[in-house]
């Protein structure tokens, strides 16, 4: 194509499944990555994003919890122990990549989730309107993609809310109590956006985060996936979709046999398609690239490798993922530390060689 796209347009044809100018870019280094970076030669003052050059987003994500008091119960020089506006108590490391560990939940059983959904209306003061008058026209003059930031369903709920084994045992045992609060955490989120709307600031795609699954599979059955998360997602869908925008799915693990529900839904987008889990990202490629735009599929064991299978990992995959458009390049997950920024740079430079449309 003669001219350079914006990173909105960009990624609006790709959603679409046209041909852009070249393969939008984005990634997530781990903050203990980028530590390591900035030793190595990324300079102090740059971003990583603007130093990669990745596509440009802007992200507006409403606040829908429980609006819990938090306060920092120990810090040292290596962690944080605090406790968040969910309830949650949790250890945040300083200087290694990670999830937090999750210490303690408020939110255990109905009778306490009655009192957290009591305090979860929609509320002007629960958005950022600061922010959004501030950067909004920024980033709309600069061409960035707009995401609505979704915070519903199960995997904000087992990790983020009420604990995991918690909340795999109450699928089994309590699943309208699952379904209760999946659907209270999207309802409340979509009243907001509903808001944000009707002041005039627009969005384009609805990106959420939803683990599904683990490195063998999904970590519920399929049918279990349709009774209980789907009627979420299709609704977080059918909402975007009525008003013009696209949706993106982030699921960590192998989802390889719920990606027919998934399209059922009205997932537009799947990432980071963890390939040390299995996720088969050239047959998905194949299978259903015409209707799934595939985010992610590079292999991040390989790019610590370095050297030829670093390359070789980058170059097949870009070649065979961006072929007829529908592909955005990342990790498969995120960049650990144990990347080096050597190589790093290293793979950004394969994949804006790559990642042309001639």
């Amino acid at each position: 194509m003669s001219s350079e796209m914006t990173s909105r347009e960009r990624l609006v044809a790709v959603f679409n499944h046209r041909m852009p100018d070249r393969v939008p870019m984005m990634d997530n280094p781990w903050e203990a990555t980028v530590e390591r970076w900035r030793r190595e030669g990324l300079p102090a003052d740059v971003s990583v994003a603007d130093y990669f050059g990745f596509d440009r987003t802007f992200s507006i994500r409403p606040d829908n919890s429980p609006r819990f008091p938090r306060h920092v119960i120990e810090e040292t020089g290596e962690y944080t122990v605090a406790t968040t506006a969910w309830g949650v108590t949790q250890k945040n490391w300083k200087h290694h990549g990670g999830v937090p560990e999750f210490l303690d939940h408020r939110i255990k059983d109905r009778e306490s989730w009655a009192d957290a959904r009591a305090r979860m209306a929609p509320a002007e003061d629960r958005v950022d309107w600061t922010r959004l008058e501030r950067e909004y026209p920024k980033a709309r003059q600069r061409g960035d993609l707009i995401f609505a930031g979704g915070w519903f369903g199960f995997d904000v709920t087992h990790s983020w809310v009420c604990g995991t084994e918690r909340i795999l045992m109450a699928l089994v045992e309590d699943p309208d109590w699952c379904r209760e609060m999946f659907m209270h955490e999207l309802d409340v989120q979509l009243a907001l956006f509903d808001m944000i709307r009707a002041r005039g600031y627009e969005f384009d795609v609805l990106y959420w985060p939803d683990d599904l699954g683990y490195r063998n599979g999904p970590l519920f059955s399929p049918a279990m996936y349709r009774s209980i998360v789907q009627p979420v997602h299709a609704k977080a869908c059918a909402w975007a979709h009525a008003k013009g925008m696209k949706t993106l799915l982030h699921s960590c693990g192998n989802v390889m046999a719920l990606v027919p529900d998934l399209l059922n839904a009205g997932v537009d987008g799947l990432n980071p398609l963890e390939q040390k889990a299995g996720m088969d990202a050239l047959g998905l490629k194949r299978d259903v690239g015409d209707r799934l735009v595939l985010m992610g599929g590079v292999d991040v064991r390989r790019w610590a490798e370095g050297g030829e299978d670093l390359e070789q990992e980058t170059v097949s995959k870009i070649e065979a993922l961006k072929a007829d458009g529908g592909y955005i390049f990342h990790s498969d997950h995120s960049v650990p530390e144990n990347v080096g920024f050597k190589d790093y740079c290293r793979v950004i430079e394969l994949a804006r060689e790559h990642g042309r449309y001639d």
